[in-house]
């Protein structure tokens, strides 16, 4: 290690600092520097993950650790060993021709790291949101700082005690309660700033970042969508669906929000929806498998989507076990509801969820269900049940997502070899796998010629009649060119 000191001994302008003297002192770490830091984040999570499961279950009351071992401590390793495995190949410079470098005219893109990068995490789930971007940073030659969500305080603690152990604070450094809110991290004049959270924070961040001209990555959220075909098996979607809606207690930016089935199944799809919850949950409230709403604001607020929706029409059923009386605000448990009659009049329309409850519409025309979603801020995915047929090609084409998943809950997530990211509201830039290592490199352009010729010469006076032969030809080979594509 390069310094003595830990991030919780300095403030967050020294901890910047100290990151862009290192990295200017080694600003193209070579591969084995690069693996080894990867390998090094990876052992920070593998080697603390039984006491980094149990912050979690700290900081919400209720999960399961086993959820949390999957979901936030070994999904977060195959995307580190693509990028470990992948990080020689992707440093090297791209050649654009190599017949214009046998005549003296080369041209190539270098990878180069971009210095300092900041990152910003959510609390839903805190390791793998952190992780798996800092990875992608660290193989692109980065310096990071992360700041943690403070929900998520315990989980907070674990790693600013526990990174040092691992890392110099001038290669990667954890922010924690002591280095001020969020804001305070946000406003710092970083290389590049990767933020992961609500539409509404994020537009916060990318205004703080626009102070400094930081190029920034927001993976946001939004009301995801599913549109189930005439095609699907209803039973099979209902019973994936609404066990996708109870992921984290519904408390993931890729979860369903509302659901459009043909209407003449609209029925039966909700009955097996609240079968599926019923069968699956036969307790709650002192069900340490069933999560909890992570703080008492967020679960107020989610009761009060559902209230304001019933007082205004909508019809609302759930899956409460007998004798239990929920929702429940001391262990902070909501029973899986699901709402019909939603208008755009109700809260519950626009605002995105965040918590055990679904909307369901029937269509009668799948134009009418497109439009719906067209007129609402783009989603970061959209749910398909049913064939990949003409249909579902109408919806790739006519509507707007991060991303497209069918027939199951976030598949696109157990692959590095595609990208994740939101468009629109849901946010902007994408990471995994090479998505990743090109988010927190520049793409640097380098041309270099050996000839007798000075192009600049041409565009400064005097425009001599061989000067003006010249353009005359420049401009008549591109009119040609253009004739023969059309």
């Amino acid at each position: 290690m390069t310094s003595t000191h830990t991030a919780r001994e300095l403030t967050l302008a020294q901890i910047l600092e100290r990151q862009q003297q290192a990295f200017l002192a080694d600003p193209q770490p070579g591969v084995k520097v690069r693996r080894d830091r990867i390998l090094r984040l990876k052992q920070l999570v593998l080697d603390n993950a039984a006491e980094l499961t149990e912050a979690i279950r700290e900081d919400y009351g209720s999960r399961p650790e086993t959820f949390s071992t999957i979901t936030d401590i070994a999904s977060s390793i195959p995307d580190l060993d693509h990028q470990r495995g992948n990080i020689k190949k992707w440093m090297k410079p791209t050649r654009i021709s190599r017949v214009l470098d046998a005549v003296g005219f080369s041209q190539q893109v270098r990878h180069d790291p971009k210095g300092v990068v900041g990152i910003i995490g959510p609390w839903n789930f805190p390791l793998y949101l952190t992780i798996v971007p800092a990875g992608s940073a660290l193989g692109a030659g980065n310096r990071v700082m992360i700041r943690p969500s403070s929900v998520t305080a315990n989980t907070t603690e674990v790693l600013c005690r526990r990174a040092p152990e691992y890392f110099a604070v001038d290669e990667l450094a954890i922010a924690g309660p002591e280095h001020g809110r969020g804001s305070d991290f946000s406003v710092l004049p970083f290389d590049h700033l990767f933020f992961t959270g609500s539409p509404g924070v994020g537009k916060s961040v990318a205004k703080d970042a626009a102070d400094n001209l930081t190029p920034v990555t927001l993976e946001l959220g939004g009301k995801n969508p599913v549109l189930v075909d005439t095609s699907a098996d209803i039973d099979r979607a209902g019973r994936s669906i609404a066990s996708s809606r109870l992921v984290n207690g519904g408390q993931v930016c890729m979860c369903p929000d509302y659901v459009f089935v043909p209407e003449d199944r609209l029925d039966a799809f909700c009955d097996t929806v609240l079968d599926q919850w019923r069968t699956t949950l036969p307790a709650i409230v002192g069900n340490p498998e069933y999560t909890a709403t992570v703080n008492t604001s967020n679960y107020e607020r989610i009761v009060g989507l559902i209230d304001d929706a019933v007082a205004k029409g909508a019809v609302k059923r759930d899956a409460a076990p007998a004798g239990e009386r929920l929702p429940d605000p001391v262990v902070r448990k909501i029973a899986p509801t699901l709402l019909t009659g939603v208008s755009p009049d109700m809260e519950i329309d626009s605002d995105e969820v965040f918590g055990p409850v679904l909307a369901v519409f029937g269509y009668k025309g799948l134009d009418e269900a497109i439009r719906y979603v067209n007129d609402r801020p783009s989603p970061l995915v959209l749910y398909w049940y049913g064939d990949r047929n003409d249909r579902f090609e109408t919806v790739a084409d006519r509507t707007r997502s991060g991303n497209i998943y069918g027939n199951d809950f976030g598949i696109g997530m157990a692959s590095s070899a595609i990208p994740f990211g939101g468009v629109g509201n849901s946010g902007m830039g994408g990471y995994h796998g090479h998505y990743g290592f090109r988010t927190f490199t520049h793409e640097r352009a380098v041309a270099h010629h050996s000839f007798d010729f000075n192009a600049s010469q041409l565009m400064v006076p005097p425009f001599t009649s061989g000067k003006k032969r010249i353009a005359s030809a420049y401009l008549g080979v591109m009119q040609v060119r253009t004739r023969l594509k059309l």
